[in-house]
């Protein structure tokens, strides 16, 4: 069997883990040719929201660095020309695959991408009592683990395992199945933006509680006018 040497390698960091409320906050992808490292691409995109503690711990990306940050729309267009027709690499694909979905469904975007998971070739090749996440991934190939959970490491370091788990295949002609790419077969509803009387409800009700609460009007969807509404009425009631 003929192993994918041309790829792109994608990770994605996030406001959390929920496709239809959180928000991509860092891209990064590394485009692969015949092994080597050709082209990269990275960057920060504004959420316009507050990040969690959690999420700020995690990544060290703080509110700060996202302010300036280009918008969602930006980023994704550039990000799915440099992808290309490429099969994509990535650990545990289908959760940040599931973000870049979902903002095409929403614009009516047509994706039809082949990928490989590192997670399940690990899960398939590798000795079972060894945990499969890409930190542990790292310690087990002896990978320097540089900034964890910056999407541009990340997608280095997923390079370099996905290149050593093909030498480990290649030289004790293991089974080879979990190599060949899939095509992604994730099914997303479109979000609905939000209609003007939500709109008007929410700005009505924070001038009204004279409440500052950042907003990207042009990309409110319904779902996330009614959380936000939701969440104001919680701390500032009715």
């Amino acid at each position: 069997m003929n192993f994918v040497d041309d790829y792109t390698v994608l990770d994605l960091e996030m406001t959390g883990l929920a496709v239809k409320k959180d928000k991509i906050i860092e891209v990064g992808a590394i485009k692969v040719r015949n092994n080597q490292i050709v082209d990269t691409f990275k960057s920060f995109v504004n959420p316009h929201m507050k990040l969690s503690d959690k999420i700020i711990n995690l990544t060290g990306i703080e509110d700060g660095m996202l302010v300036d940050a280009p918008e969602e729309d930006e980023v994704m267009y550039k990000l799915i020309e440099f992808i290309g027709d490429d099969c994509l690499v990535g650990q545990n694909l289908i959760f940040d695959y599931s973000f870049i979905k979902q903002w095409a469904v929403n614009k009516n975007l047509k994706l039809d991408l082949y990928y490989c998971d590192t997670l399940k070739i690990a899960r398939t090749i590798l000795p079972k009592d060894e945990k499969k996440d890409l930190e542990n991934l790292c310690k087990f190939f002896d990978i320097k683990r540089e900034n964890a959970h910056r999407a541009l490491d990340d997608s280095i370091e997923t390079m370099q395992i996905y290149e050593k788990m093909k030498e480990i295949a290649k030289r004790n002609d293991l089974e080879k199945l979990c190599f060949l790419p899939r095509k992604f077969n994730v099914k997303l509803k479109k979000q609905l933006k939000a209609t003007n009387k939500q709109k008007e409800q929410l700005t009505r009700y924070l001038a009204n509680k004279n409440v500052k609460y950042e907003i990207n009007w042009e990309t409110l969807t319904r779902n996330e006018a009614s959380r936000i509404m939701d969440r104001l009425y919680v701390k500032y009631g009715r």
